[in-house]
């Protein structure tokens, strides 16, 4: 049910609404259009920052002192209060709006960081790319049935009478949030057997030692190294592509508030039934080659959005994206599970929490400086396609057996 659950906030609060907000209404009337994109992808950009320096030890202390469910309590919570509180920001109040985003977005990715850690202890090498496209299904119907909910109070747009709907817009995804995950924080159980850290020493201090420990050992793991290169350069696209996507058909493309929900709706749909039926694909073909059929989905969706003029264009585009992007990031964590020895699982996902956060660092910013320089959003566009094309060339240097290999030597 996390998945469900967590689902509301990237969906409604990143991708469909919260930016649009940011940008039409808390940006004061007067600064150009490409100067809210600037700051939207500062938002992405320093939360992101902080959830990349902070995951690999984070994750190493909650293996260590079996403690994932903690930090995926606190993370949550941080993300539903924060997200509840963006209901206090108005027009020109840039620094609450940016500060409360941001507090919410660490929240909701360093939650990510713990709750992938658990996918290991929950599946076996047989079934986890199964496991894995069902809680990536699930989620995106989670994001489906919060946009419902909250369409009713948007479908007015940014006009004065209307506002306070927006803003309580904010309150419904929070509530959402914690309802749905409460049967995750009662029932999951954390199957990780506490380590008593040395004598003298506190969890942090063992931590450390133990993502030495990991560092020197990382010969063991070069597919994982490989991979996570790889990963570092498509999934600073996809990233880009989920924070500025409600921009680009708002902004380029003149959709309405209500045009650019129900669009994110349908698109909730097909990401549902691409991650669960490409997650049989992991299972038949294998992962690799599951995120290297996304990647040319992707490839083809940028090069077509920066040509597309009319909104019908845009809908077909935007649903073959759907069906790309819940199966590559659902592959993706499949790939990172069979690399990660069970004992080490939160601290590797640890590490992928670095790539792809250091990258989602790197493609806003880029989305953003790109569309204010040259005021032309399908430059923007073009210009995250590149990221997808090297990924795609590292991903063929990683060899798949050879990493669940060396994840199982680990455990014996």
């Amino acid at each position: 049910m996390y998945d469900f659950a967590n689902s509301c906030f990237t969906t409604v609060i990143v991708t469909a609404f919260y930016v649009l907000y940011f940008k039409e209404v808390v940006i004061p009337r007067g600064y150009p259009r490409e100067e809210g994109d600037f700051f939207w992808g500062l938002n992405v950009s320093l939360s992101m920052l902080f959830v990349a320096l902070s995951s690999p030890i984070l994750g190493a202390v909650a293996d260590y002192s079996g403690s994932k469910k903690k930090f995926l309590r606190f993370y949550s919570l941080q993300c539903i209060i924060f997200t509840g509180l963006l209901f206090f920001v108005q027009e020109g109040d840039i620094i609450p709006g940016m500060l409360f985003f941001i507090l919410a977005n660490i929240g909701f990715e360093g939650g990510i960081v713990f709750y992938n850690a658990f996918l290991p202890e929950i599946s076996t090498s047989e079934n986890i790319g199964r496991i894995s496209g069902y809680g990536w299904a699930l989620g995106y119907f989670g994001g489906l049935t919060c946009l419902l909910l909250v369409l009713p109070l948007v479908s007015g747009g940014f006009t004065p009478e209307n506002l306070l709907n927006c803003r309580l817009s904010f309150v419904v995804v929070a509530l959402f949030f914690l309802i749905f995950s409460l049967p995750t924080f009662l029932f999951l159980k954390e199957r990780a057997v506490p380590k008593a850290p040395p004598a003298g020493q506190s969890y942090i201090r063992a931590g450390f030692l133990m993502l030495y420990d990991t560092f020197r050992e990382i010969k063991r793991y070069r597919e994982l190294l490989k991979f996570l290169l790889a990963f570092f350069l498509y999934n600073d696209a996809i990233a880009t592509i989920i924070a500025f996507s409600a921009a680009f058909a708002q902004d380029t493309l003149h959709f309405t508030v209500r045009e650019n929900i129900i669009l994110i709706i349908v698109i909730n749909i097909t990401a549902a039934i691409g991650a669960f039926l490409f997650g049989f694909l992991v299972d038949r073909i294998g992962a690799k080659r599951t995120i290297s059929v996304t990647l040319l989905i992707w490839i083809v969706v940028v090069i077509t959005a920066y040509f597309a003029q009319t909104k019908a264009a845009f809908w077909i585009i935007a649903n073959i994206a759907g069906t790309a992007i819940g199966s590559s990031q659902s592959a993706s964590r499949s790939l990172i599970g069979s690399f990660s020895p069970k004992e080490k699982s939160a601290e590797f996902f640890g590490f992928e929490a670095v790539c792809g956060r250091f990258s989602a660092i790197i493609g806003p910013l880029v989305f953003g400086t790109v569309s204010s320089l040259t005021g032309n959003q399908r430059y923007a566009v073009l210009s995250i396609g590149f990221f997808f094309v090297i990924g795609l060339i590292l991903l063929q240097r990683v060899n798949e057996q050879e990493g669940i290999k060396a994840a199982r030597l680990a455990e014996q």
